[in-house]
């Protein structure tokens, strides 16, 4: 367990504005990660393997995409005890995000609040710090997997966002375990249109015939993860279904491991936390208030998907309990953001081991 236990680091890391704090935990954790001072953080891995996408993890249990944006601190996230890491979302070019401030804590309800815009170093200094990760050489049997997760630039017209997402695609391709097309992020305008079923559908086509010529070229063939919204009525979960089928599902309506759905992004509504302090500030909201959006959303993915089609459930996971309820609602892997910030690296062992329990009883 952590030499320093976080519940000495979160009063004066909440003292700070939140995207000061967010920062100096990255600056620091980059610092350490090569040191023996990871011990300050470090948390043992769950052995706990299973294999969805046609991918070993070995756990169950995963950091979600935003905390590390530029790619930084993988080494350092990994020995947090993560069975898997996912970093970005990274554009192709570089860009601030919104103006500042752009990011609110609900301490109230275990929140946050964030606008921050997909800022990023942009794809070649992000590709550069990926490619100074050293989590596979030193982890042996079943090491840690990655996650690369890809957007637009908010520059690019939507007409034209399937050329910012195949030009990541291209690029992070020979260093991912995995990519995530992240269409559901409330801070870009008009993203979430790319959910729509047409606009999707056209995404999908032009991402997976571009994946073909990348598996031939780099000897394999990985899958492709798609980052949905949780403020979907039953209707669009379907339609997105169905398109997800599409591109991986055989015709025997068996998943093909070429294609999965990430559940959920942050959300929109404030009915949670109305007439908190930061409630009104225009962002997504993740955190608690997440937790039953985005298991109403894994439970009709799975009704729609079936049995085998890879889910990763994310949003609102503060406790061991949240992860179970994540794969009860029909997730196969489970990723945790603002828990972390809240509860510190021990709820990753905590809900590692409470879903491993699970299996077993």
């Amino acid at each position: 367990m952590s030499l320093l236990p976080y519940a000495v680091a979160r009063p004066f890391l909440f003292s700070l504005d939140p995207e000061a704090a967010h920062e100096l935990t990255l600056q620091s954790i980059a610092r350490l990660q090569h040191s023996p001072l990871t011990c300050l953080y470090s948390e043992p891995r769950v052995h706990d393997p299973c294999t969805v996408a046609g991918l070993q993890f070995p756990n169950r249990v995963g950091l979600a995409a935003g905390l590390d944006k530029n790619a930084r601190c993988i080494d350092g996230l990994a020995a947090m005890g993560f069975g898997f890491v996912e970093v970005g979302t990274v554009t192709p070019k570089a860009q601030s995000g919104n103006p500042k401030p752009r990011m609110f804590r609900l301490p109230k309800a275990n929140a946050l609040i964030n606008r921050l815009g997909f800022n990023n170093e942009g794809l070649d200094a992000f590709l550069a710090n990926v490619q100074k990760a050293r989590f596979r050489q030193q982890a042996g049997v079943n090491p840690m997997l990655l996650g690369l997760n890809i957007g637009k630039n908010a520059s690019t017209p939507i007409e034209r966002a399937t050329d910012d997402y195949l030009t990541c695609l291209d690029g992070v391709y020979a260093h991912a375990d995995y990519v995530t097309v992240n269409i559901s992020s409330p801070n870009t305008q008009n993203l979430r249109s790319l959910q729509s079923d047409a606009a999707l559908d056209a995404l999908l086509g032009a991402v997976a015939e571009r994946r073909e010529l990348l598996a031939q070229r780099h000897g394999r063939r990985i899958p492709v993860f798609v980052k949905i919204a949780p403020d979907l009525d039953d209707t669009q979960i379907e339609v997105i279904a169905t398109t997800l089928m599409r591109y991986g599902v055989d015709s025997a309506g068996q998943a093909t491991n070429a294609m999965g759905v990430i559940a959920t992004n942050t959300t929109l509504s404030r009915d949670a936390v109305a007439g908190m302090t930061h409630a009104e500030q225009a962002g997504g909201l993740s955190g608690s208030p997440v937790l039953q959006a985005s298991n109403r959303v894994i439970r009709q993915l799975r009704a729609c998907l079936g049995k085998s089609f890879p889910i990763i459930g994310v949003g609102g996971v503060l406790s061991a309990e949240d992860a179970v309820s994540k794969i009860e609602a029909g997730a196969q892997l489970v990723q945790i953001y603002t828990g972390l910030i809240y509860k510190g690296p021990s709820l990753v062992w905590e809900a590692a081991r409470a879903i491993q329990a699970r299996a077993k009883a």
